[in-house]
């Protein structure tokens, strides 16, 4: 079965970290681009951040820009993503997803080919 599985999020304080972590099981994840969503409560589903398939080209929405960094290791299946400086408007699920062979520069814009996972939820509150 070919799926992502999130993991790395909790309850954290304004101007906390965290490192979310995204493994594939299944499939080879280095021939994708990966990207990570958001779902905060009542809103819709948002593109946060994605990675193209070598980890050269990053793109990040304007609301994480400076506080959010996208990685990858393709020798361990997984693709990372560091949250710092965190407020409460970062709350939420938080979702990784095959976006096949396109990173692109709009994250909101992004196309994913595969299923969504369960998400990890990221809580930020004092």
């Amino acid at each position: 079965q070919l799926q992502l599985m999130e993991s790395g999020g909790g309850l954290v304080q304004p101007g906390g970290s965290l490192r979310l972590s995204c493994t594939a099981s299944g499939f080879t994840l280095e021939y994708y681009a990966i990207g990570w969503f958001r779902q905060a409560p009542g809103k819709e589903r948002e593109g946060v951040s994605c990675i193209n398939d070598s980890g050269d080209t990053t793109n990040y929405a304007a609301s994480v820009k400076g506080r959010f960094t996208i990685s990858r290791d393709n020798a361990k299946n997984s693709v990372y993503l560091q949250v710092n400086s965190l407020n409460a408007e970062d709350t939420g699920v938080y979702y990784c997803v095959n976006l096949g062979l396109f990173c692109k520069t709009d994250v909101h814009d992004a196309d994913p080919i595969g299923a969504w996972g369960q998400g990890t939820q990221v809580t930020v509150s004092s």
